[in-house]
């Protein structure tokens, strides 16, 4: 067996079929200022399949680097099996930004990422504090990267759904605090490497506050596929965390 055979063989959920396996954080496009892979569609589509993942939530790089629409229209354009577009707005122009959440709620296109690291911006920025608001307002799924001890500020009190999607494992701590609170914050697994973070997320909030997330094609898709199926979580919650988390979140907002 070569050494990929190996990687893809070690990165499945041999008890859960790849069409119920769901990830939360999936990008196409790339960064110019580092090496990576390009990117593409049919390329991340290549690696979900090596890795006995049916599908996810992909969103373009385009948008929130370079051209918002571009990028949006980039995501939709992108329908291979199993993907599910999601859009962003460009919180570097507050007022476009509200506008564009509110021509995506008009045209029932209800989950959108934010990618803050990438824009510069803080948890106090206007710009975030109103998108936040509108989207829990129109009952939007939103994902967040960045650091989830500064980002949660907008969000708490307002009956957001957020899945934060860095969620680290040092960090974990102060996740559950939160989640303890807000029934709707949930954190993507994908740093959750710890010997016992997946197992301390479900015994203090719930594994129905977790999701698979893999970040490909920027990062080894195995990782985390591989610490969900040897964590201790029974097969139910391997199910929910697997997939059945993000179909459920998914509902009405597709």
């Amino acid at each position: 067996m070569t050494r990929e055979d190996t990687t893809a063989a070690a990165g499945c959920l041999p008890d859960i079929p790849p069409a119920e396996v769901l990830d939360v954080d999936l990008l196409i496009g790339r960064y110019p200022d580092r090496p990576g892979p390009p990117g593409d569609p049919d390329s991340v589509r290549a690696v979900l399949d090596a890795h006995g993942i049916g599908g996810g939530l992909v969103c373009s790089l385009r948008g929130p680097l370079f051209d918002v629409d571009a990028g949006n229209a980039e995501t939709r354009r992108a329908a291979l099996p199993g993907f599910h577009p999601v859009s962003t707005v460009d919180l570097r122009d507050g007022l476009r930004a509200v506008r564009t959440l509110d021509r995506l709620a008009d045209q029932g296109r209800r989950i959108v990422r934010l990618f803050c690291d990438e824009q510069h911006i803080e948890p106090d920025f206007p710009a975030l504090r109103q998108v936040a608001r509108r989207a829990a307002d129109q009952d939007f799924l939103v994902l967040v990267s960045g650091d989830v001890r500064r980002l949660w500020r907008p969000f708490a009190g307002i009956g957001a759904r957020v899945i934060f999607l860095d969620t680290h494992f040092y960090h974990l701590g102060d996740f559950l605090l939160l989640a303890r609170d807000e029934p709707g914050f949930h954190t993507s697994s994908r740093l959750l490497s710890s010997p016992d973070g997946l197992e301390l997320v479900a015994a203090e909030v719930g594994a129905e506050r977790m999701l698979l997330g893999t970040r490909t094609p920027l990062y080894e898709a195995a990782v985390p596929l591989l610490r969900l199926a040897k964590s201790g979580l029974d097969g139910a919650q391997r199910r929910l965390v697997a997939g059945a988390n993000l179909r459920r979140l998914l509902e009405g907002r597709t």
